[in-house]
């Protein structure tokens, strides 16, 4: 019922395209005869926004793979660096928050470990919103950051780097058995903001799964009990993930993307200094425009990588 819903909502979303092209060439060719140039100029603006949401709703019929559909937990770690790096893991936070926000999304905070001076050391998302595991998933991966540190009192360009990681939130329906004995449990006190209570008392979890040795942890909750639910969830959406891995070759890359933080390992540098440029490089998009990609404009990056992605699963589908 669920896949005949997104599948009606599609169509539905080709005919409304249709008859708003339909309406807008119609409003065009009469604002033509009757030579109304500001008319026309509201017509071409019509109908640019209709082309943008054509070449969007073009690439979201690329998200066919089995979890695509579902919200999104994304972790952001910093890098080695100190500082800079964990200022860097915040500028990607605020980065993919407003991304987010700006296709409708909801941003809601699992664990976060404050850096010692600035910035994040580690973040965990819940990332709420239609295909949102989809889109992200092509942000998996290190990126990479030159600018002149504002941290530094000698002005001298600095290089960061931070992780990103996607896995999907794993729907009520799908049954993921974990034996108990293979999880390890730790509880703690919370960091960061939160309130005394949250504070004062070993509230947070940390579950580690010990035969692929994946660990999650969560602290947002008021009690044990709260995190410690909220932590086996995203423990099944890690293994649920993994699966995932397993079955399809063109997402085996990612999880060795994450061995390292830094040199060699990065999708995408964002260089500030001593020139202006975001540069993708798995698909070698690039634009100047680095202010408007730090503000979330990242749809260019995601498509380009989403359609090679599909690509390169259908060529090896071919080969097979």
């Amino acid at each position: 019922m669920r896949e005949r819903n997104r599948l009606a909502a599609q169509v539905e979303a080709v005919r409304a395209l249709e008859r708003e092209l339909a309406d807008a060439l119609g409003y065009a060719e009469m604002a033509d005869e009757e030579g109304d140039e500001a008319s026309l100029d509201e017509a071409r603006g019509q109908l640019k926004a209709l082309k943008d949401r054509a070449a969007r709703a073009e690439l979201e019929a690329l998200l066919s793979g089995e979890a695509d559909g579902n919200d999104a937990y994304m972790e952001i770690n910093s890098g080695a660096g100190g500082t800079e790096s964990n200022d860097w893991a915040n500028i990607l936070l605020r980065m993919y928050s407003r991304w987010a926000q700006a296709h409708g999304m909801t941003v809601e905070f699992v664990e976060e470990t404050p850096g010692e001076q600035a910035g994040v050391k580690s973040v965990t998302l819940i990332i709420k919103g239609p295909n949102a595991y989809g889109w992200l998933k092509t942000e998996a991966g290190v990126h990479r950051l030159v600018r002149i540190s504002p941290f530094d009192s000698s002005a001298r360009r600095h290089t960061s780097f931070a992780s990103v990681w996607v896995y999907p939130v794993v729907d009520d329906t799908i049954e993921i058995d974990i034996n108990p004995a293979d999880v390890r449990t730790d509880t703690y006190r919370a960091s960061g903001a939160g309130g005394q209570h949250v504070n004062k008392t070993d509230s947070a979890v940390r579950l580690t799964h010990i035969p692929t040795n994946i660990v999650v942890a969560c602290q947002n909750q008021r009690s044990q009990h709260q995190n410690r639910d909220q932590a086996w969830k995203m423990l099944k959406a890690r293994l649920y993930e993994l699966e995932l891995e397993k079955r399809e070759a063109a997402q085996a890359a990612i999880e060795e993307q994450k061995t390292d933080i830094g040199w060699g390992h990065q999708i995408r540098s964002y260089v500030l200094q001593p020139y202006q440029m975001v540069k993708d490089l798995r698909t070698d998009v690039e634009t100047s425009d680095t202010q408007g990609v730090l503000d979330g404009d990242l749809d260019a990056f995601m498509g380009a990588s989403l359609a090679q992605r599909v690509g390169a699963t259908r060529d090896s589908s071919m080969d097979a």
